[in-house]
């Protein structure tokens, strides 16, 4: 099990304005993309993490403060 990839992952999407906007519109290109990028998710974690309720992703995102935020500086909405 690779814990801390799954903790990185939940981090990132939570702070990351435009990869969130990416993982609401294509959970699996998403995180694909990130394994890629050297994020290492067995079958199961990746199952798992293409569950997470984007709304909820969202809501969550919203609690942190802004200082921690990664801003999508092309614009939309998360």
């Amino acid at each position: 099990m690779s814990q801390i990839f799954v903790e990185r992952v939940i981090g990132i999407l939570a702070t990351d304005e435009a990869l969130r906007r990416r993982f609401t519109l294509d959970p699996r290109a998403t995180l694909l993309e990130m394994i890629e990028k050297g994020m290492e998710l067995n079958t199961c974690e990746l199952w798992s993490l293409l569950r997470l309720n984007p709304e909820e992703l969202a809501r969550f995102s919203r609690s942190i403060d802004a200082r921690l935020q990664r801003a999508d500086l092309r614009g939309g909405t998360s």
